[in-house]
């Protein structure tokens, strides 16, 4: 039996290297999600998603189950995969808990450290190459590790961990913002710029305003023009692809 081609071994190689089936499912549905490319009422298909991922069905149940507990998808047996809308309470939820953490955070950097400054001018550039680019998710991406920074500033491991859980709401708020109203994009990285401003200044309580007044602007979009969308019923689901 003849030995395998060196690019047959390689293939094989890279076979071994991705990672299993419902992982890349699970990777695959939530990156999508996150980045508004499947959007709140979207109903996502098994026969669907195991083409565009290139697996079998099983894997699949098993990835959007992880991203149901998540509370990303909601599961209609023998329809598919509701992708869930962002509520209007989950955004007050968010928020409420941001300016409870980042406002601590943001007093307990001053006095600021030169690492600490050149790491928020690090993902302020970030945020403003990405949005020249017009690319939203990147641009969310970036909003967050800015806010992200100043937490992590603290030291404190408990307080970054809670931190950490919001990252896939906010993410998704922050592209569904963005998308919403475009002005926001320029707006934030102006109220970025000021919050990194007051922290060169050493006001801790300027720094802690910029912060409070930056965060709490997505409740005052969400009262002001309607970003809610009610998680709709069977009849009101959008199909994506015919059920299976």
């Amino acid at each position: 039996m003849a030995s395998p081609t060196p690019v047959t071994a390689q293939a094989l190689k890279e076979a071994r290297r991705q990672p299993p089936a419902a992982e890349r499912v699970y990777a695959h549905v939530k990156q999508a999600v996150l980045e508004r490319r499947y959007e709140g009422g979207l109903l996502l298909t098994e026969g669907e998603l195991a083409a565009a991922v290139g697996v079998s069905r099983t894997p699949v149940r098993e990835g959007l189950l992880r991203l149901e507990v998540e509370g990303l998808i909601r599961l209609y047996p023998k329809k598919g995969a509701l992708v869930l809308p962002v509520s209007a309470q989950e955004i007050e939820d968010v928020v409420e808990t941001r300016l409870l953490v980042e406002q601590h955070a943001v007093r307990r950097a001053v006095p600021v450290s030169q690492a600490l400054v050149d790491r928020l001018e690090e993902t302020l550039a970030e945020q403003i190459a990405h949005a020249e680019a017009g690319d939203l998710a990147a641009v969310s991406a970036a909003d967050r590790c800015f806010h992200a920074t100043i937490v992590e500033a603290t030291g404190n491991q408990i307080l970054t961990r809670l931190y950490d859980q919001l990252r896939d709401r906010q993410l998704r708020m922050g592209v569904a913002v963005m998308h919403a109203h475009p002005d926001r994009v320029a707006k934030n990285i102006t109220e970025h710029a000021d919050i990194l401003r007051t922290l060169r200044e050493g006001d801790s309580e300027a720094a802690a305003l910029a912060v409070h007044q930056h965060v709490s602007r997505v409740r005052h979009l969400v009262r002001g023009e309607d970003l809610r969308e009610a998680v709709p019923g069977d009849n009101d689901i959008r199909r994506h692809g015919d059920p299976r």
